[in-house]
């Protein structure tokens, strides 16, 4: 018998500024993609859950930054592997307009280590994760490289 299958729909945030987006890094206890690379905020949507109340929620607890609005943008699929599990995720991506606020991952011990503004002339490919990667194409982010990109 193979690797256990699991469904799970996740909204993630695209927050951007002309040079920079907003990531948060993904902690051991991450349970689809690997840790350290650098996600959107974002995550699961709880049985019951709105897609655009488990955004503002799963923002808050990730970078403690208040969602003032959000607009569906895209929907991707992914295929991942963890800790025996196999994910079938469905990703539904807002690009959103945020309070100002100090950031600061307010539920300890959970998939997220660390936020920031991440400088869009600097992100590699190597250190972010497959939603992350693919939000760059969705805001037309034209500073991220791959591996082999001088």
């Amino acid at each position: 018998m193979g690797d256990p299958s699991r469904p799970r729909v996740s909204a993630y945030a695209i927050a951007a500024t002309q040079d920079s987006l907003l990531l948060t890094q993904l902690s051991d206890a991450s349970p689809v993609f690997t840790p350290g690379l650098w996600h959107l905020p974002g995550g699961g949507i709880d049985p019951g859950e709105q897609p655009r109340e488990a955004l503002e929620r799963e923002l808050y607890e990730e970078t403690g930054l208040e969602l003032h609005d959000a607009h569906l943008v895209d929907a991707r699929t992914y295929a991942a592997h963890r800790l025996g599990v196999s994910w079938n995720l469905v990703g539904l991506f807002y690009v959103v307009d945020l309070r100002p606020g100090p950031l600061v991952v307010t539920k300890a011990d959970d998939s997220t280590c660390a936020a920031a503004w991440t400088p869009l002339s600097g992100l590699e490919h190597s250190t972010l994760s497959p939603p992350a990667i693919d939000s760059l194409g969705m805001i037309g982010a034209r500073g991220a490289r791959t591996a082999d990109t001088p």
